[in-house]
């Protein structure tokens, strides 16, 4: 059985004095939630608060991307030693927004993975089609291009380390949701490709979990597909009492 991971993403939101108060919301409303794994990915600034506010419990902190140079001149940049050091344990990568908007491509998504997993991480790697993809019916060409690309030429080993979390682009912070159907088809090719490189033994191991518009009132629905192996959740996990029934399916 592959344990669900409920993960979420808190982009550019919050404070540490609003990291704080969220835990203490949050912590008793999951406390006995041993069914899954959490995991919360705060901004920078807020991860001491994060780290410090989890203690004592099975909430997981990760960072939302992080470098592939341990040290140097590259101003702005956070490296993966440096994530570890502050207390996480995950860190987001090739998520769509940096494919987006800072020109992330699957060549540094495999770069950003390899230094994750040097530091003592474990890369979320995400991947997810657009709109005009899903329309043309090239679902699954981009899938396999991004996991060739940024995921195939890892060693055996290396996969087994990490989680694969499937974000169409077209339903990430737009209230589109996909039908859990097609959640579990585009899963299904995902785990396909897995199988076919790594053999079926790695295709049945890995996780992967699906992000777009997840909220407490769906979360059910998709959570019920077998290939579903968690979600990744946005807006949603902003809100201690939200994200805890995500977390209580």
């Amino acid at each position: 059985m592959r344990k669900p991971i409920m993960a979420g993403n808190w982009k550019m939101y919050k404070n540490p004095a609003e990291t704080t108060a969220f835990f203490e919301k949050f912590r008793p409303l999951v406390e006995k939630a041993e069914h899954c794994e959490v995991v919360i990915c705060p901004p920078y600034t807020d991860i001491a608060a994060a780290v410090a506010a989890a203690q004592g419990t099975r909430i997981g902190i990760g960072a939302q991307d992080l470098y592939w140079v341990k040290e140097g001149a590259f101003t702005g940049e956070v490296s993966g030693p440096m994530i570890k050091a502050c207390g996480c344990s995950h860190v987001l990568v090739g998520h769509s927004e940096r494919r987006q908007y800072f020109e992330e491509t699957n060549a540094t998504v495999l770069q950003r993975t390899i230094a994750a997993m040097d530091a003592g991480l474990t890369p979320i790697v995400c991947v997810g089609e657009k709109l005009a993809d899903r329309e043309s019916g090239e679902t699954e060409a981009v899938l396999s291009l991004q996991f060739r690309g940024g995921i195939a030429l890892l060693s055996p080993e290396q996969f087994a380390r990490i989680v694969i979390a499937y974000e169409p682009v077209w339903a990430i912070g737009t209230g589109k949701t996909a039908t859990p159907e097609i959640a579990a088809d585009a899963h299904r090719a995902i785990r396909g490709q897995v199988r076919g490189h790594y053999g079926a033994a790695a295709g049945d191991a890995v996780r992967i979990l699906y992000g777009g518009s997840v909220k407490p009132d769906n979360v059910r629905v998709l959570m019920a597909q077998p290939e579903i192996d968690g979600v990744l959740v946005g807006g949603a996990s902003l809100d201690a009492n939200s994200f805890a029934s995500i977390v209580n399916f």
